[in-house]
């Protein structure tokens, strides 16, 4: 079931609805210390000493129950009510290092510009540099609005309870949020909330992608098709084609300039490479296409362009559209039931929209509708910090991980292969939105493993990573 995004309101509603279907309220507090604590361990090592700020409310009860759940930690609890008399108490324990900061000042239910002591108080910890975990929300943050009620602590992870707030997601909010995860089930009733954009979770993706049968061949799986590729831009081929065989499609044929046939042709070995020519007849026997990576050069032939414009508008086949090829589009309607998908980021978002990467990013869902709106109802994947996949009706998706260190040329390259290499398979092609979430999510975990963010990992984070061992990652 959906997780929905929800307004504070609304937590409030479900809270309500909780205590009156009689679950406690100390229970609930019990295991968001508990949740707290857990990720609190995950972000440090065996006696590492941990920062415990809690207010009066229940913001900061949540924070003081974690502490009874890390025995193994050097834990300090700091109990600030009065911040100008407790500011020396806080110096001190700054000054001591802690590993981790666990923000437990204020919640949700902070509603008033923050005094010169509080503002204060929030500089200070901001200043020592040291790791934040946010409980529920940062404190100081408006969690509808996304803006600071003067100042707001810049945490690094922000854990919230129950389900993401509107104002968590904003933009303007990202500095303060950090990564953004979400509790899970700690004692309330089932959300009974419904929503436009809801949050997507590991469980989502149960049973899937289905088991193969045992007597499944390689024509089982479908055929993907890979224009992409030209002269000093050969390498985008090469991981689209690789992010592909992730996926493991029957068959995948890359069709580049034929420029650049020969480097992309000789890293290759169980991906097919023949250079693109106008004669070659798509979507022939091939079940999905994928148009654009690495077709940056200025001498892309006139006719691939217009090639890529029939098969946008006339063929039944999944086709994914992505980078340089996003500007070849046409605005013409497609066929109905037809699977269209494409992949910009905020650059290209802007670009195709004709406004600029930060009215994007001010507004990612409404920029998620008119894209899809304007190229046919086209499936949508808005790349970028949580990730957007949806279309101009229906739900939309909020991808939860993901991290900065997938900004490095290539990585959405992989990402464009692996969705067609998902598309092209028969069986996937029956729900596309729930290929495309796990897709986007795959990718992202595959890069929290890497960077030492996926919860449970049982690997070190790697330094400098590259898009290869992305790759590597992916697969594994």
């Amino acid at each position: 079931m959906p997780l929905p995004v929800i307004t504070v309101a609304q937590m409030r509603e479900w809270e309500s609805a909780s205590w009156a279907a009689g679950r406690s309220e100390a229970d609930v507090i019990r295991q968001v210390g508990r949740a707290v604590a857990e990720r609190a361990r995950a972000l440090t090592s065996p006696s590492d000493r941990i920062l415990i700020l809690a207010g009066k409310g229940n913001n900061g009860a949540d924070a003081r129950a974690a502490a009874e759940h890390l025995a193994d930690r050097r834990v300090e609890v700091l109990n600030i009510t009065v911040p100008d008399a407790d500011l020396p108490a806080l110096d001190q324990a700054l000054a001591r290092k802690p590993a981790l900061v666990v923000d437990g000042l204020f919640g949700i239910g902070l509603n008033r510009p923050l005094d010169v002591p509080w503002t204060r108080l929030i500089q200070r910890v901001n200043g020592a540099r040291c790791r934040v975990l946010a409980v529920d929300v940062p404190s100081g943050l408006n969690a509808d609005t996304g803006e600071t009620y003067g100042a707001a602590i810049e945490a690094a992870l922000t854990l919230t309870v129950g389900a993401p707030k509107h104002g968590l997601l904003l933009s303007g909010a990202w500095p303060f949020v950090g990564r953004l995860e979400v509790t899970g089930d700690v004692g309330l009733v089932p959300c009974p909330l419904r929503a436009e954009l809801n949050w997507t979770l590991p469980e989502d993706f149960d049973g899937f992608p289905p088991a193969r049968a045992a007597a499944a061949h390689k024509g089982s799986f479908g055929h993907l098709a890979i224009l992409a590729g030209s002269l000093g831009y050969h390498g985008a081929a090469v991981l689209a084609a690789r992010g592909a065989q992730r996926a493991q499609p029957g068959l995948i044929t890359v069709l580049p300039h034929e420029a650049a046939y020969h480097p992309i042709a000789a890293q290759l070995q169980a991906v097919m490479v023949r250079p693109w020519e106008a004669t070659v007849k798509l979507p022939g026997d091939f079940s999905a296409l994928l148009i654009g990576p690495g077709l940056a050069a200025p001498d892309i032939p006139e006719e691939m362009k217009a090639t890529t414009r029939r098969l946008w508008r006339d063929v039944l086949i999944p086709i994914v559209v992505d980078a340089s090829a996003l500007d070849w589009l046409p605005l013409d309607p497609t066929p109905r039931g037809a699977v269209r998908v494409i992949t910009p980021h905020p650059g290209e978002a802007a670009r195709l929209l004709k406004t600029t990467p930060a009215r994007i990013q001010a507004n990612r869902l409404a920029a998620l509708r008119e894209l899809s709106l304007r190229f046919g109802n086209t499936w949508v994947v808005l790349k970028g910090h949580q990730t957007l996949v949806g279309r101009n009706e229906g739900e939309v998706f909020v991808n939860p991980t993901g991290n900065p260190h997938m900004a490095q040329g290539g990585s959405g390259d992989v990402l464009a292969g692996f969705i067609a290499g998902l598309l092209a398979q028969p069986e996937l092609q029956k729900d596309p939105l729930r290929t495309l979430r796990y897709a986007v999510w795959r990718h992202g975990h595959a890069a929290d493993v890497l960077s030492g963010w996926a919860a449970g990992a049982s690997r070190p984070a790697r330094a400098g990573w590259v898009v290869e061992d992305l790759l590597t990652q992916l697969g594994d």
